[in-house]
């Protein structure tokens, strides 16, 4: 980084429509006052650091949130609205002091404490980057992202059973297995039991060859890539051999009882209302159950009720169990994925009310 005066952007605000799409207009209100802060930081070398490779995290500060940002030295600019300096200036400064405590934080680590701060301005961002779940075989770090992704993460270590439920791409399996892989290394359960109902999405694949296995393994395929993204290939196959973790379809839990066990339904609105009461009596002493899904993609055929719709009506209060809502502002895939996410409610809504 340059210690003479360098703009990061052209100081034309170009980024508030993304601010739009990303924060609700309710949080993020416009206004046309200019407002200047100047923030000085005492190391150079964290400051290098929280402005990025090329100043990427600070590019993606300006896109989002709306500000124009200049570096002098040792000392940030930011310019733009009150509410959106404002913003900018705590996103800067908790990152800064997530830095001091000698965590990482990456372009995508900006975007999220964005999201967080946008809500609560109150929030402690070191307690997210403190809450360190597991290392991921590649060496990542997987920790919470969002404030609830760290309800999620609170409330399996608190209850024994809990449903995570919203759209794609929220962290729920992957938060989970997480969870589930740093219990068994722990060696708080002896054993991992990940569960999916063998349901085809939207099409009919027809006859597979092969044996049982065989041709249960394509529906279970998603656990298998979460299960090698956070272990090395090799410990994987080796617990599998052991019988320390299970992969298998939900139908196959009928008549077991699953002591000390961890255990994740995934795709669980894919399961019937018979196999979501089976799957949670199967559970057995000192044993966690998660059960993830987004009722919005249902592949049960037309007449089946989703075990998981019924399940979060019935289940609602009972003390031990606990439901988190995600939405989509805990996305942490491609960007694009939350313009998905919001196009097709979009649609559903217009089918259910076209004169709207």
């Amino acid at each position: 980084m340059s210690q003479k005066g360098m703009s990061v952007s052209d100081g034309t605000g170009k980024g508030f429509r993304e601010l739009r799409r990303d924060l609700s207009e309710s949080d993020a209100p416009r206004t046309d006052d200019g407002l200047t802060k100047r923030l000085v930081f005492d190391d150079q070398d964290l400051l290098r650091a929280l402005c990025g490779e090329q100043n990427s995290n600070l590019k993606l500060l300006e896109a989002k949130v709306g500000v124009s940002v200049n570096i002098r030295g040792n000392a940030v600019t930011v310019h733009g609205g009150q509410w959106q300096v404002d913003l900018a200036e705590a996103v800067l400064n908790q990152l800064y002091e997530v830095l001091k405590a000698r965590f990482p934080v990456f372009t995508s680590d900006v975007d999220h404490a964005i999201r967080i701060l946008s809500s609560d301005r109150g929030t402690d961002l070191k307690k997210f980057f403190k809450d360190q779940i597991l290392i991921s075989s590649n060496k990542k770090l997987i920790a919470p992202k969002t404030i609830n992704q760290k309800q999620y993460v609170d409330s399996i270590r608190g209850f024994d059973i809990v449903f995570g439920i919203g759209p794609a791409g929220t962290g729920k399996t992957y938060l989970a297995m997480a969870m589930a892989i740093s219990a068994l290394l722990k060696k708080e359960v002896n054993r991992l039991v990940l569960a999916r109902p063998a349901v085809e999405a939207g099409e009919r694949l027809g006859f597979l060859p092969g044996d049982l296995y065989e041709k249960v393994n394509p529906y279970l395929r998603p656990l298998y890539d979460a299960l090698h993204d956070m272990m090395s290939y090799e410990s994987a196959s080796r617990l599998i051999n052991q019988g320390a973790i299970e992969v298998a379809p939900l139908a196959f839990m009928r008549g077991r009882t699953l002591n000390d066990a961890f255990v994740i339904l995934d795709e669980a609105q894919n399961a019937t209302s018979e196999q979501m009461k089976m799957f949670l009596t199967r559970l057995g002493f000192s044993s966690k159950a998660v059960i993830t899904g987004d009722v919005t993609q249902t592949d049960l055929p037309d007449g089946k009720v989703s075990g998981l719709n019924e399940a979060s009506a019935l289940l609602r209060g009972i003390q031990g169990i606990k439901f988190v809502y995600f939405t989509r502002d805990d996305v942490v895939r491609h960007p694009l994925v939350q313009e998905v996410i919001d196009a097709y409610d979009r649609w559903e809504k217009q089918k259910r009310n076209p004169a709207a």
